[in-house]
């Protein structure tokens, strides 16, 4: 476990650049997941309500 985290250290938060890189790249990975799955979420608590499942009744 040592290795794993003073090889961590020294490739992603070592030097400044790398380390905000790092923050950016993660805050990126992490709002994508987290809007897929509230998307989600949102989309099975309101099936047969959304504008996606009840369109072809209105659409000619």
């Amino acid at each position: 476990m040592a290795g794993l985290t003073s090889t961590a250290y020294n490739i992603l938060f070592k030097r400044t650049s790398t380390f905000a890189v790092t923050i950016l790249a993660s805050s990126f990975i992490f709002e994508r997941a987290f809007d897929m799955i509230s998307d989600g979420i949102y989309e099975s608590a309101n099936k047969g309500k959304l504008w996606k499942d009840i369109k072809h009744k209105y659409e000619k």
